[in-house]
Parts: structure tokens; C-alpha cells; sequence
């Protein structure tokens, strides 16, 4: 068997908490003191220790685990709504992107209920769903950045948006393959009943 799944102390652990400490250290830093260029600062070691954690977890020895498969992709969510808020009260991006991505967000919440009405705790992860988040989190940086008045500050705005924009498309679609799962899972699988879960549980106290 794997080892170490519930440790609690690993790296990826560590940098999940740290990226989740940051998170109001950069709305701090972005409507109260506007220090773009720190709160860019932020956003880049978040994206890359969130890669960073996914490699460790994978390649190291002992430094996967049970909280790390919760605490990561929860972190994520909190950046998806937190950084797209931020900037929409900074004026940076305008309210139809933000409402775009969190009323995405806000069906799928609403269609986790569902799902564990099957048993089932979620869905996997797709990859266009991770390349989604990529881009978003790798463009809402550098649409920060092109908020000087400079040239260099212009062209490295517009590359932002066009990674916001690839990401946006991406995040949508991966909402509709995710429905989709949904869909099959209402049609495969019955409901799973007290009944039934307290038999579940005495079957596997008896094992």
C-alpha cells in the first residue's frame, strides 16, 4: 500500500497552507494598499507552488496524502473566487468576467449535492479543468501587470488577456463535461439510502 496517505506535515501540505495564508495578504495588498507588483508577486509563487505541490506529492516518497488531495483543489477553488473578486473591486477585470467564473463555479456546487446522493464523494479532476485554472491564474497576473502606463505594461496586459480568455472557454467547458458526468451517474447509479449506508457500515465494521 502507499505510504504515508494520512500524514499531515509534507511539503505539498505546506505550501497548500502558505498559498492559503496568502490569499488575504493579496486582497490586502490589492484594494487597501494597491501594491500591484507585490500582489503580482503573490499570485506567481501561488501558481507555481500549486504545481509545485502536484509534483512533489507525485515523484517524492511519503509526501502524498489524504489532506493533501482535499486541501489542494480546495485552495484552488478559494483562489478561482478570491483573485476574480479582488480584481473585479480594483477595477481590473470588469464584473461579467468575474460573474462568468464564480455562476460557473456555483452550478457545479450545486451539483456536488447530487452526486453524493450516489455515494460518490465528487468527480475526478479533468485535465481541461487543471489547464483551465493554468491559464486563468497565469493570466490574471499579467493582466495586473499591464495596468502601467508604459508599453511593455500594454503588450504584457494583452497577453494576459489572452490567456484569461483561452482559460475562460476552457473553465465553461470543463463545467459542461463535468454536467455531463453528472448526468450519468444520476442515470447509472440509485440513490444511496440511510438504509443503506448503515449497512455499508456494519458490513465493513464486520470485515
Amino acid at each position: 500500500m502507499e505510504r504515508g496517505v494520512d500524514r499531515v506535515l509534507t511539503i505539498p501540505n505546506v505550501l497548500s497552507v502558505i498559498r492559503l495564508v496568502l490569499v488575504p495578504v493579496f486582497l490586502y495588498l490589492l484594494l487597501f494598499t494597491h501594491a500591484y507588483g507585490w500582489a503580482v508577486v503573490i499570485l506567481m509563487f501561488s501558481g507555481f507552488s500549486d504545481w509545485a505541490d502536484g509534483k512533489i506529492a507525485r515523484l517524492v516518497a511519503n509526501q502524498s496524502s489524504r489532506l493533501g488531495e482535499l486541501l489542494d483543489p480546495l485552495v484552488d477553488r478559494i483562489y478561482m473566487v478570491a483573485v476574480p473578486v479582488g480584481l473585479g473591486f480594483s477595477g481590473v477585470v470588469p464584473w461579467w468576467v468575474v460573474g462568468i467564473l464564480i455562476g460557473r463555479d456555483a452550478v457545479l456546487a450545486a451539483a456536488l449535492p447530487v452526486v453524493r446522493s450516489r455515494g460518490l464523494t465528487s468527480l475526478p479532476v479533468t485535465y481541461i479543468g487543471k489547464a483551465a485554472t493554468f491559464a486563468l491564474m497565469s493570466g490574471f497576473p499579467l493582466v495586473l501587470l499591464g495596468q502601467w502606463d508604459a508599453v511593455w505594461s500594454h503588450v504584457i496586459g494583452a497577453c494576459g488577456w489572452g490567456f484569461v480568455v483561452w482559460g475562460m472557454g476552457m473553465y465553461l467547458w470543463s463545467a459542461v463535461l463535468y454536467l455531463l458526468q453528472v448526468r450519468l451517474v444520476v442515470r447509472t447509479m440509485p440513490k444511496v439510502t440511510a438504509v443503506s449506508r448503515r449497512t455499508d457500515s456494519s458490513d465493513a465494521g464486520a470485515v
